[in-house]
């Protein structure tokens, strides 16, 4: 991993996570890392609060790469892939974290044989917390699937899928964060129900979800057990749990997931079509 040269395309929020992971992990040195973006701001702030090359010629910089991560927008990404297949090595390995971009697309606007990784992180990549699923494309090899998995795992944890699930994924874990924090907000509402200041009920409620999935994730225990740990009988949290159990959270959630992966579906299959044209 040391040794790889890394090109972010794009210099974006997700890019910005990414590198800084890197870096603090150690798991890649400042010289082989760079990025371009058309936006100069964002290169002048990378280069200095990372010390990293940057540019704005993506051809020099993915003649430069071992592996170039697209980390643009959807709705610019045929202009980026058309840029990258003229200088692409048959060697450089593509990862891509553009939402919603298929495989197949990826694939059919690059050079043949074309070695691709498709990567649906979270925002929560941000403060190197994020949940990230990756994917083979049909010539990527283990050794380039175990290399992106360490890259994510810089910014979080990941975990390695078929591409039929990233779909789920993207309902689950891409969207998660919004759930979430439309939960704390309603945890601090209730807070400020019953008396807590506004700050100090959003302080509990956004420090009581962290500590509940950090205690999950570092003792392995399932959520149920966890959870009858903190209800007593006839205490306040079976209280708590039967109201929210009347007012159906479990199956809103359900269907939240699921509403938001039909969605991904949908938005996957228009991406594809465009970019098959």
């Amino acid at each position: 991993m040391q040794e790889r040269k890394i090109a972010m395309l794009g210099a974006g929020n997700m890019a910005r996570a990414l590198i800084r992971g890197l870096l603090a992990s150690g798991t890649v040195p400042p010289e082989r890392l760079r990025a371009s973006d058309v936006d100069r701001g964002r290169l002048v702030e990378l280069e200095r609060d990372y010390q990293i090359t940057t540019t704005t010629d993506n051809a020099a910089l993915v003649a430069w790469a071992d592996a170039v991560v697209i980390a643009v927008k959807p709705q610019v990404i045929d202009r980026v892939l058309d840029q990258l297949g003229e200088h692409l090595r048959p060697e450089t390995l593509v990862i891509s974290i553009a939402a919603g971009v298929p495989l197949r697309a990826l694939e059919a606007r690059l050079p043949a044989g074309a070695r691709v990784v498709r990567a649906m992180p979270n925002t929560a990549s941000i403060v190197l917390a994020g949940a990230t699923a990756v994917a083979a494309g049909g010539h990527a090899t283990a050794q380039d699937v175990e290399f992106s998995k360490l890259l994510f795992d810089a910014t979080g944890r990941s975990v390695v899928l078929e591409e039929s699930l990233l779909d789920a994924v993207t309902g689950l874990s891409g969207s998660g964060p919004a759930y979430v924090m439309l939960i704390i907000e309603a945890l601090a509402d209730g807070g400020v129900k019953v008396g807590l200041h506004r700050d100090t009920a959003l302080l509990l409620a956004a420090q009581t979800v962290f500590g509940s999935a950090k205690l999950l994730l570092e003792t392995g225990e399932h959520p149920g057990r966890l959870k009858d740990m903190v209800t007593s009988p006839g205490g306040t949290a079976i209280a708590g749990l039967h109201t929210l159990e009347s007012g159906g959270l479990r199956r809103t959630l359900i269907d939240a997931v699921e509403s938001a992966s039909m969605r991904a579906v949908e938005l996957g299959a228009q991406m594809a079509a465009k970019l098959q044209r």
